[in-house]
């Protein structure tokens, strides 16, 4: 049995948050949602430990997807180290490299993957930086 993967979700759509929700708890995952920068960074306190972060750039609020990966990857912060998925309807140059710039792990367009490559791309990125054995 694979092991359970502590995975914080941050998406602005309800609907779209409950299907990711709904799939990587399929796969295995322990699920935290957040809505907002501000609800991601409370449930990374409450979760104490996530191996993995799921990202969109458009949030609840006026802080963005680039604003909480600002606050993850600071010097001194206990989440520098976890790894961020970017998953976007913003394809923009200048967003990605933004996002690449402050140290994401990947960044996908929302509609140019399935959810089950982008699960099967996150195990296997774990599992390369020796975060998770296969």
């Amino acid at each position: 049995m694979d092991k359970i993967i502590n995975v914080l979700v941050v998406e602005d759509e309800r609907p779209l948050l409950e299907a990711i929700k709904e799939k990587l708890e399929r796969n295995n995952f322990k699920v935290f949602t957040a809505r907002s920068v501000d609800e991601a960074l409370a449930r990374l306190e409450e979760a104490g430990i996530v191996d993995v972060i799921w990202l969109d750039h458009y949030l609840l609020g006026k802080a963005s997807g680039l604003d909480f990966v600002g606050k993850c990857k600071e010097k001194n912060s206990k989440y520098s180290h976890v790894p961020i998925f970017v998953v976007s309807n913003t394809a923009s140059d200048d967003k990605v490299q933004a996002y690449l710039k402050l140290g994401v792990t990947k960044y996908y367009v929302k509609a140019e993957k399935r959810l089950d490559e982008m699960i099967v791309d996150i195990r296997e990125t774990l599992a390369k930086e020796g975060l998770l054995k296969t």
